[in-house]
């Protein structure tokens, strides 16, 4: 039975804002009751306000700093080391503010969201072992 992965044998799906690779879901580990990924949002990008509506979510930042909303509690500072805890069916939204990337681990319980992100009109799946390439806005 298979109880690990690694990043380099994952599959990286891309948006417009940045990428994600899941390093645990059900589908990897049958009957697995979460889902976990790496998160990667690039320098002055974040994702729209959205819900998980079957799934609490914690965010942990691993690098970086951004901007978080969660349901009306307004903006907040996020930076590495800070955790979120967001309750199903609750919007949300994350932007990074820094110069670097924001990284962060994001855990969804019962996992299953991730299927949703695969709807995204900028979704894009890399096999694994393939890079992102970023282009520069002019």
């Amino acid at each position: 039975m298979t109880t690990h992965t690694s990043q380099q044998d994952l599959t990286t799906e891309t948006f417009g804002w940045g990428s994600i690779k899941w390093g645990v879901t059900a589908a990897q580990f049958p009957g697995a009751p979460v889902t976990v990924g790496e998160v990667v949002i690039n320098p002055t990008k974040g994702h729209d306000v959205h819900t998980h509506p079957e799934s609490d979510e914690v965010l942990h930042v691993i690098e970086g700093e951004g901007v978080q909303t969660v349901g009306d509690s307004g903006e907040f500072p996020v930076k590495a080391g800070d955790s979120i805890y967001i309750p199903r069916g609750t919007e949300h939204s994350t932007f990074n503010t820094g110069w670097r990337q924001l990284r962060l681990l994001a855990i969804y319980s019962p996992g299953g969201a991730e299927r949703a992100l695969r709807e995204a009109p900028d979704y894009q799946v890399l096999d694994a072992g393939v890079a992102p390439v970023w282009e520069r806005a002019d």
